[in-house]
């Protein structure tokens, strides 16, 4: 039997998510499935908001964060995330272009960003153990270890929310549907 998991909102969601809920609505303007699925732990979404903040005060910008996120969920065959991430990318300026390469799992023109995206793509598939040129490419391309490390943490947070995603198949809600993926071939 396979159990069905509720998507909560804030009047659903168990007693310590609702407050966490509600910061969620008032960021995002909606409190997206990911979030409502999450609910159903208070630690794992606790969890989860926590380290999302944490990578967004790093040092990459909004296009390098979308970079390593969208690499990592693609990666892990995320259809929920790629989504969702390619919407949030669309609405804070990353060009069109940069997106769609990572959709599409191609190289994006940008040397450094590429540096980026296949160091991200790397720690993914090799769980852990990128090869030498991924790491010697990033470096090279002006990034510091600071740098390096926040890609694990981004790394770690998206496989969070893949693999809760894969578990209990959360449903894309109409916002995100715009940006719908599927795993190339």
């Amino acid at each position: 039997m396979t159990e069905n998991f509720e998507v909560h909102n804030i009047d659903t969601a168990p007693e310590p998510s609702k407050l966490l809920l509600e910061a969620v609505k008032s960021k995002f303007g909606m409190v997206p499935n990911l979030f409502g699925v999450m609910a159903n732990s208070p630690n794992l979404l606790k969890a989860y908001l926590s380290v999302a903040e944490i990578f967004s005060q790093g040092s990459f910008d909004a296009t390098e964060q979308q970079i390593v996120l969208i690499t990592a969920s693609a990666s892990n065959g995320c259809t929920y995330c790629v989504a969702a991430h390619s919407a949030i990318a669309d609405m804070s300026g990353v060009k069109t272009e940069i997106t769609n390469a990572l959709r599409a799992g191609t190289k994006i023109a940008d040397a450094k960003l590429e540096a980026l995206r296949f160091l991200t793509q790397e720690i993914v598939e090799t769980r852990g153990w990128p090869s030498e040129k991924a790491k010697a490419d990033f470096f090279a391309s002006g990034y510091a270890q600071e740098a390096f490390l926040e890609v694990v943490l981004g790394v770690a947070l998206k496989t969070a929310s893949n693999y809760m995603n894969h578990t209990t198949n959360t449903p894309l809600e109409a916002a995100f549907a715009k940006r719908a993926w599927a795993k190339p071939a």
